[in-house]
Parts: C-alpha cells; sequence; structure tokens
C-alpha cells in the first residue's frame, strides 16, 4: 500500500472517469467509480497515517519539554490507537491473492442439526450481515430458501466493497454451534452446523465459459417464510449448469432478466472456484502434497454449559458469543488472515 502507486493509479482512474462515454457501459462504468472511490479512501488513509504520527510526535516533543503531564497521556493515547489503525493498515498488505481484492458471494446454508441447524444458519446470516454494515460495507441478498419449520436452508449474498473476498474467505468451511435447543421440549442440549462457502464476484476479465446448452432455466414465483407469496409473478429465477449439477437461484429483484442476470454472476462464481480447486488439486498431485488440511471445521460457539466461541485454527477465543453472533467477528477475521499467511 504505497502511497506513489496509490497516487499513480488514482490518476489514472480520474482520466478514465473523465471520458465522455464513461457511462456507455454502467457495469464497466460503476466498477470503475468504485474502485475510484475506494483508492481515494486508501490514499487518504495512509496519508493520514503519515500525519498523525508527524503530531504526535510534536506532541510528545512539547510534553517533555514543557514537562505536561496531560499531554503526554493525549499522546500515549494517540499512540495506541495509531499502533490499532496501522495494525488494521498491516492485514491489508496480507490480502495480496489473485482474487483478494474483489467483492465477495457468501453462501450459508444449514447443515446437520435438523430445525437447529436452519435456525443456526439464520443467525450466521445475520451475523455476517451486520458485521458488513458495522463497516457500512453495501450487501444484496440474492436468495434465501426458507426451511418448513424456523430458520433457512441457505441463502447467497454479496458484499460489494473492495477486499471483501480476501477478508470474508478465511470465514470458509463449517462452523458448529452448541446450545440447549429452544426447539426441544426437554430442553436438551444440541450440537448443530451450517456452512459457509465465500467466493470471489467475477469480473470481465475473467474467463468462465458458460454455454447456452450448458444450463437449463427454470422461472418459479417468489416466496417469503411459510411459502406466503410475496411475487405474483414467476420472476424468480433457477439456473442448473448441466455438466457439473450446480443450481443456483435469485428471487431478490423484480424482474426475471434481473434475477437471471444476478443468478449468472453467482454460476460463474462458483465455476470459477472449481476451476481454481481443479488447478491447485493437479499442483498439489505434482507435488506429492499428502499434508492435508486442518479441516473443514473451523469455529465453535458454544452457548452451553459455557459460554465461548473458539476459532480451531487460529486458537482466538472470546467470550461473549451474542456480541459475535452481532457482527463482532473482525479480531476472528484478522486472526485468520494472519494464519493463513503463516501456512501458505
Amino acid at each position: 500500500m504505497e502511497p506513489e502507486r496509490l497516487e499513480a493509479e488514482l490518476a489514472e482512474l480520474n482520466t478514465a472517469a473523465a471520458a465522455p462515454n464513461l457511462w456507455d457501459n454502467i457495469e464497466q462504468a460503476q466498477h470503475l467509480t468504485s474502485r475510484l472511490s475506494f483508492v481515494q479512501g486508501e490514499l487518504a488513509r495512509v496519508t493520514g497515517l503519515r500525519t498523525r504520527l508527524d503530531d504526535v510526535a510534536v506532541l510528545l516533543e512539547l510534553a517533555e519539554d514543557e514537562d505536561d503531564q496531560a499531554s503526554r497521556d493525549e499522546a500515549a493515547a494517540e499512540i495506541a490507537a495509531l499502533r490499532a489503525a496501522i495494525d488494521d493498515l498491516e492485514i491489508r498488505t496480507l490480502l495480496a491473492g489473485e482474487y483478494d481484492q474483489r467483492e465477495a458471494l457468501v453462501n450459508i446454508r444449514a447443515e446437520a442439526g435438523g430445525v437447529d441447524a436452519a435456525d443456526y444458519a439464520q443467525m450466521m446470516l445475520r451475523m455476517y450481515l451486520r458485521w458488513a454494515e458495522r463497516h457500512s460495507y453495501p450487501t444484496e441478498v440474492y436468495d434465501i430458501s426458507y426451511a418448513e419449520e424456523a430458520g433457512i436452508k441457505s441463502a447467497t449474498f454479496s458484499v460489494k466493497a473492495p477486499y471483501a473476498y480476501g477478508t470474508l474467505s478465511v470465514e470458509q468451511g463449517t462452523h458448529r454451534l452448541v446450545r440447549i435447543s429452544p426447539f426441544d421440549n426437554q430442553g436438551r442440549r444440541q450440537t448443530s452446523f451450517a456452512g459457509v462457502e465465500v467466493l470471489p464476484v467475477v469480473e470481465s476479465q475473467d474467463h468462465v465459459d458458460v454455454p447456452e446448452t450448458d444450463i437449463r432455466i427454470d422461472v418459479f414465483r417468489s416466496s417469503g417464510p411459510g411459502g406466503q407469496s410475496v411475487n405474483t409473478t414467476d420472476s424468480a429465477v433457477r439456473i442448473t449448469h448441466l455438466p457439473t449439477g450446480l443450481v443456483v437461484s435469485c428471487q431478490n429483484e423484480k424482474s426475471q432478466i434481473q434475477n437471471r442476470a444476478a443468478a449468472m454472476r453467482v454460476l460463474q462464481a462458483r465455476l470459477l472456484a472449481r476451476q481454481r480447486q481443479e488447478r491447485k488439486a493437479e499442483m498439489d498431485a505434482l507435488r506429492g502434497d499428502t499434508t492435508g488440511s486442518w479441516g473443514n471445521q473451523m469455529r465453535s460457539y458454544v452457548l452451553h454449559p459455557y459460554q465461548m466461541v473458539k476459532d480451531l485454527r487460529t486458537g482466538h477465543e472470546a467470550g461473549n458469543p451474542q456480541a459475535v453472533f452481532d457482527g463482532a467477528i473482525d479480531d476472528f477475521i484478522t486472526a485468520g488472515i494472519r494464519w493463513r499467511k503463516q501456512h501458505d
């Protein structure tokens, strides 16, 4: 995150944004203006930190010259704040993967645990949406499949912020919840599971070929919890990729055309991820990689008999699960990014 590089990119983006035909391609224009806003923010962030470092040095010098304890205390508080801001900036430098700068597509699905798992999947959906809200990251929910009794079977949403994929990709895996089941009239402890999949949003330069002959498109009526109709037309779209069996759907938009476009973006993201996994498997085979990984289960959320959330990879833990479910997951994400860098 060098200021000189950011300034050079900012100059290029400003030139492109000034083009008279910029909005001829709306998607490309939106991407450019989003990147422009991000680079402006990052440059302001870096230069702002430099200014604050210079200012606190002056403040410390004055405090010593005048033997002013109040100024010393003020400087100490600013140094602590600067240390946190610099640590945050350091984490961004660790996001150097091929797709880390992309926006993210997140899919949450209920796994083992019956109605408790469906309820847990809905808790996880809320957790990530609250996390995004805390950071003022725009989100868009493409599809929610509601369970019959409570909760959801699955949900797909996007986080529309630069580096959202690199940041959230460490959340991918199986999350386990242990609690007294609110759906068990005998009050027994229940363990349930939810799966989290994180994909980079596909961009125009990606080569994901999806011939029309390889897909089947079905339209249906959008619905909400309990099957209650929320749309009186068949605007929701389900796309099945015949060669792989991948199925995606979108019912967020009012237009069938918009839902089809959104579903295609999700399908392309999954096909891109599949290509990457296949390439990685080929490279692992060539290297003779038999070490395996830490496993798919990555975090436990325990509400009974004690209160704790613990990451099984990094060892990071928190004693307030309710705060975590309310979106306070930054420390887990930071620990995951550092862990991943150490194990790359």
